[in-house]
C-alpha cells in the first residue's frame, strides 16, 4: 500500500507494515484478532471486528479469518495471552496468512513476541487507519499531515525493527563508539518531523487567512461517523463534485462550498474527515488545520448512516470526538441519511419521537433535503442576537463590518448626539441588525472607542434603507447598546 513520503535519507520503517499489494495482483491475505473485555458483549465484539475488516478491506486486504479472545485485562507481553498466540501461529500457518491484524494498538514489545511466534507480519489498527489515510491523501497538506501521524508512530517502534543493527560501531575518524542505529534514525525522524511540523504551520496560518477571508459568512461543519454519506449530502446540497464512494475516509481534506438556505441566506458548507472508534490521536493532531473547520464553525450538521446497526453507537463517538476537540456545545442539526435505504420503515416513526429535532433524508436521492435546508437555517439562527446602535459616520471600519457579518434590518442616517448639553451634534449612522454572538463579541469591543450617541429628536432621517423579516425578528430577543462615554 502507500508509504509515506520520504527523503532518502528517512528510515523506511513504515513500509514494513503497510498493506502492499502481492506482485501478482492479488491482495494480500489477514487473520484479524480481537480481544473481548468485560462489559463487552458478543455482538459488541463482532461488529468491531466488522468494522476491522472494513477497515482491512479499504486497506487491499483480503480477509481470511478471525479469532476472539476473553480477558479481564491486556497481556502485556503478548496481548492476547501465550496460549492464544499459539493458537494463532497455527491459524496462520494454516491459513497462509499474509499478515494478522490486531483490534487494538501494540506496543513495541508485544508485536516483537508476537512476531516471534507466528512468523508473519503484524499491524495493529492505529498502524492500519494510518495506511488508509497515506493512500487517500492527495493534496500536499494532506500528504504532509499524514505523513507527520506516521512518523510519530514509527518512531516509538524502532527497538523491534533494528534489532539486529543496534550495535556499537566506530571507525576511521569517529572519537569513540558511533550512533547505534536506533539512534541515527530517531535522530532522522526527529529532524524529518519538525521539519513537517514547520510546514503544517505554514499551512495552518494560510488556513487562518483564508477563514479570515470569509469572516462575514455563517458557516457550517458537516461531521459524522466515516461513511455516513456526508460528502454526498454536501454535493446535492451544494451542487458540489466534491468525492463521494461508498468507503471508509474518501475525503480527508477540508472541502468548503457556499449553500443557499434561502433568499439572502447563504452559508459555508465544509465537509471534513470522517470520526471513527479509536482516532489513532497522532492523527488528531496532525489534522489540527483541517479540524480547525470544524471548531470555528458557527453550527454543525451531524450526518448518521441510520442503516447501520450501530448507528447509535456512530453518534455516541461523534459527540465523544467533538468534545476532546472543544466542539461538543455548538448548535448541531442530526440529520439521518440513508432512509431510502432503510428495511424497517417503522423505525423513521420511532427515531422522530426519540429525535423531535432531527431531519430524515436521502442525499442520494434528494428526498427531504428542502426541509433540512430549512431546520439548518433555524438552527444557525437560533442564538442570533438582534441589535440597536447609533455610531458615528466616520467611524466607517465599524459600519462596514455590521454590514459583513450581520444581518441588517433598518439603517437610517441622522443627527445624534453624546448626551453632554454642550455637545455639538454630529452625523450617525442609526442600525438595527442581528448576527452571531461570535461577531457580536467582536463587535462590542469596536463600539467601545465610539461615543454613546443618542438620535436628537423630532428629526427625519436623512436616508433610510429597511429590510423587514418579521418572522426573524420576533424569534431574537431586541437589545439596544452603544458603547459608553
Amino acid at each position: 500500500m502507500h508509504e509515506p513520503r520520504q527523503q532518502q535519507s528517512t528510515p523506511d520503517a513504515a513500509s514494513t507494515d503497510s498493506i502492499t499489494r502481492i506482485s501478482s495482483g492479488e491482495r494480500e491475505t489477514a487473520l484479524l484478532v480481537g480481544v473481548a473485555r468485560p462489559g463487552l458483549t458478543s455482538y459488541d465484539m463482532q461488529e468491531a471486528l466488522g468494522e476491522l475488516e472494513h477497515l482491512a478491506v479499504t486497506a487491499g486486504a483480503r480477509v481470511i479469518g478471525r479469532l476472539t479472545q476473553s480477558l479481564s485485562e491486556i497481556d502485556p507481553a503478548t496481548f492476547i495471552g501465550e496460549g492464544k498466540v499459539q493458537e494463532l501461529a497455527g491459524m496462520a500457518k494454516a491459513k497462509e496468512a499474509d499478515i494478522v491484524i490486531f483490534d487494538g494498538e501494540l506496543t513495541p514489545g508485544q508485536v516483537q513476541n508476537i512476531e516471534k511466534e507466528v512468523g508473519c507480519k503484524l499491524l495493529d489498527r492505529t498502524g492500519l487507519i494510518l495506511d488508509i489515510f497515506a493512500s487517500r491523501a492527495q493534496t500536499a497538506a494532506a500528504k504532509t499531515q499524514v505523513e507527520l501521524a506516521q512518523l510519530d508512530y514509527i518512531r516509538s517502534r524502532l527497538t523491534r525493527r533494528w534489532t539486529h543493527l543496534s550495535r556499537q560501531e566506530g571507525g576511521i575518524g569517529t572519537k569513540g563508539p558511533g550512533e547505534t542505529q536506533i539512534e541515527t534514525d530517531r535522530r532522522l525522524i526527529d529532524t524529518r518531523m519538525a521539519k513537517l511540523r514547520r510546514e503544517l504551520d505554514e499551512i495552518d496560518q494560510q488556513r487562518q487567512t483564508q477563514r479570515k477571508g470569509r469572516t462575514g459568512t455563517t458557516r457550517v461543519s458537516v461531521v459524522g461517523y466515516t461513511n455516513a454519506g456526508k460528502s454526498t449530502l454536501m454535493n446535492a446540497l451544494a451542487g458540489a463534485d466534491v468525492l463521494a464512494e461508498d468507503r471508509l475516509f474518501a475525503t480527508l481534506d477540508a472541502t468548503t462550498r457556499q449553500v443557499q438556505l434561502d433568499t439572502n441566506k447563504d452559508v459555508l458548507l465544509s465537509d471534513t474527515v470522517g470520526f471513527i472508534r479509536k482516532l489513532p490521536h497522532a492523527l488528531v493532531e496532525s489534522f489540527k488545520s483541517t479540524l480547525d473547520e470544524t471548531r470555528e464553525s458557527d453550527a454543525l450538521l451531524h450526518v448518521v448512516d441510520v442503516t447501520h446497526r450501530s448507528f447509535e453507537d456512530h453518534m455516541r463517538v461523534v459527540r465523544k470526538t467533538l468534545g476532546e476537540m472543544g466542539a461538543k456545545d455548538k448548535p448541531t442539526l442530526v440529520a439521518f441519511n440513508k432512509i431510502d435505504a432503510l428495511k424497517d420503515q417503522g423505525l423513521v416513526g420511532a427515531l422522530k419521537k426519540r429525535y423531535p429535532n432531527a431531519v430524515f433524508v436521502s442525499a442520494l436521492r434528494g428526498i427531504g433535503l428542502s426541509r433540512l435546508e430549512e431546520r439548518l437555517l433555524e438552527v444557525v439562527e437560533q442564538h442570533f442576537v438582534e441589535r440597536r446602535v447609533c455610531v458615528p459616520v466616520t467611524a466607517q471600519p465599524v459600519i462596514s463590518f455590521i454590514h459583513d457579518v450581520a444581518d441588517v434590518r433598518e439603517e437610517d442616517y441622522l443627527y445624534a448626539q453624546n448626551g453632554r448639553a454642550d455637545a455639538e451634534p454630529q452625523a450617525a449612522a442609526r442600525m438595527r441588525f442581528r448576527l452571531a454572538p461570535r461577531h457580536d463579541a467582536r463587535l462590542q469591543s469596536q463600539l467601545e472607542e465610539l461615543p454613546d450617541l443618542r438620535p436628537l429628536p423630532d428629526q427625519p432621517p436623512a436616508v433610510k434603507s429597511v429590510v423587514e423579516d418579521a418572522s426573524a425578528t420576533e424569534a431574537a430577543p431586541v437589545e439596544e447598546f452603544s458603547a459608553p462615554a
